[in-house]
């Protein structure tokens, strides 16, 4: 599910949130108490597709792997020691959508993994 709010802002930022992760809630938290337009989306609920990370992760101006939580168990037992291509650990992300930073913060063509939450202000 998708939230808006805010819309009467010109620049929406956008925000990849998990509602488990508490850097997450902390990063939407500070956009709900500002006056910037956003929009919520649950990429757990809503996997981004190959393009779809691909363009962010430029966004971000990251390697695929800077993008990736490589503390999570799916990627230690599946991925972790192996040659990968930036091709190969975007598709990783792609199948298990969980292995993404969080929560990302984009506005426009800026984008900023929002770890502490208020990188958020970069963007804004």
């Amino acid at each position: 599910m998708q939230y808006l709010f805010n819309l009467h802002k010109k620049y929406m930022i956008t925000i990849y949130h998990n509602p488990r992760c508490g850097k997450s809630r902390e990063c939407l938290a500070f956009l709900e108490n500002s006056d910037e337009a956003f929009e919520v989306i649950k990429y757990l609920e809503k996997p981004l597709t190959f393009n779809e990370l691909s363009t962010l992760i430029k966004k971000l101006n990251l390697k695929p792997i800077e993008v990736v939580r490589t503390k999570e168990s799916i990627w230690i037992s599946n991925f972790k020691g192996k040659d990968l291509s930036d091709e190969q650990i975007v598709n990783a992300m792609v199948e298990y959508p969980i292995l993404m930073e969080r929560p990302i913060a984009v506005k426009g063509n800026k984008a900023v993994i929002a770890r502490p939450f208020d990188k958020v202000k970069s963007i804004l």
